[in-house]
């Protein structure tokens, strides 16, 4: 429990959702109380997802135990420490990470307030103790999930605000390939679609990384604006039609890696093969999108050219602070430094925060939470 100096109010409004039939509720819950190995944050600024509504409706069909406090993660302050917390201290501010692995099993991960994994073990997880996301005034994390920022740095010199700071969680989950296939300064790498949230942080993390890279999509106007705001950026419109995409590609000279996140319905999409034979020898492919369909992979190529495929879930825990220190040195902008606007509404406009958060998609502007 909270010592007397961290003492937390008896009740705190969350986002409650109790069945996907029906939409989330504002309401007064008890609010979390610190034990062994977690912590309490005061919620700042929490992330919205361009297809949080779809997930809370059912449309996307995610398992996760109800009632539920909604949300993921965002930026925030610790409330209250567990008597086991030796670093952090109450005030403090936090990037709260809601990607929660198990502590004597990290292969059975899931995402606070949203997915409960694919294990037995993450079930019981998010089923028990870390039921709750971050659409509340407080939230209860794992320790581990807590990651301290550099206030004076990032607020003081940098000049960020919370929300901005929000944006190392979409940034993350494209570091995570791209950290797993071993970008190196230098390479050219094709990121397909470039074109949704994700696709279009891949481009800036690649970019950050040293790459040059090729972003690919069917939407050519938002093609064309990563283009004009990034350099060592070329585009390629996919069409449909794969040996005319390829040769595109291929006119842009050796390509040493593709990365690839696309959405549950592009899995009969002909990037996958265009961007796969575009590789030199060697070449390395990740795959991080949420396809609903198994995906043809041209096998001969695959073996004889030694192409190395790998499938990534989210990052690593080391991913969380390399990344973090790329945002402390400069190096990987956010926010408006690197052309992002952001949208802030309160908890009880979360119906609007939704609607704004799926308009805004593939736009430069993203739609956070204030609790």
């Amino acid at each position: 429990m909270a010592s007397p100096s961290q003492e937390l109010p008896k009740t705190h409004r969350a986002l409650i959702l109790s069945s996907t039939s029906e939409p989330p509720k504002i309401k007064d819950v008890p609010a979390p109380q610190p034990g062994p190995g977690s912590v309490v944050v005061h919620m700042l600024s929490a992330n919205i997802l361009s297809y949080q509504k779809s997930i809370y409706n059912g449309e996307r069909k995610y398992p996760f135990p109800t009632p539920l406090t909604t949300g993921m993660g965002g930026i925030g302050r610790i409330a209250a420490i567990g008597p086991d917390t030796l670093t952090l201290s109450p005030g403090q501010l936090v990037f709260v990470d809601c990607f929660v692995r198990g502590r004597d099993d990290p292969n059975s991960a899931f995402l606070l307030g949203i997915h409960e994994g694919h294990t037995e073990g993450s079930r019981k997880l998010m089923h028990g103790e870390w039921r709750d996301g971050s659409f509340a005034e407080y939230v209860k994390i794992p320790l581990e999930c807590a990651y301290p920022l550099n206030e004076e740095l990032l607020m003081g010199k940098l000049g960020y605000g919370v929300e901005e700071l929000g944006e190392i969680a979409r940034d993350l989950i494209p570091f995570g390939g791209l950290s797993d296939i071993s970008i190196r300064p230098g390479e050219t790498i094709i990121i397909a679609p470039a074109t949704g949230p994700f696709g279009m942080a891949a481009v800036k993390v690649a970019l950050a990384m040293g790459t040059r890279v090729i972003a690919m999509g069917r939407n050519l106007s938002i093609l064309q604006r990563l283009q004009a705001s990034h350099e060592r950026v070329e585009i390629v419109q996919i069409t449909g039609d794969e040996q005319a995409d390829l040769e595109k590609v291929k006119g842009f000279g050796t390509i040493d890696a593709y990365f690839d996140i696309s959405p549950p319905v592009a899995g009969t999409s002909t990037h996958f093969k265009s961007c796969m034979l575009a590789l030199r020898h060697g070449g390395r492919i990740s795959l991080m999108g949420g396809l609903n369909i198994d995906l043809a992979i041209p096998h001969a190529i695959v073996m004889h050219r030694d192409l190395l495929l790998k499938g990534k879930w989210m990052y690593d825990r080391q991913n969380v602070l390399d990344l973090i220190k790329m945002v402390e040195i400069g190096l990987l902008k956010m926010g408006s430094k690197a052309g992002q606007e952001y949208v802030k509404f309160p908890m009880d406009e979360w119906k609007e925060a939704f609607d704004a958060a799926e308009g805004f998609s593939g736009s430069n502007r993203s739609a956070v939470l204030v609790p």
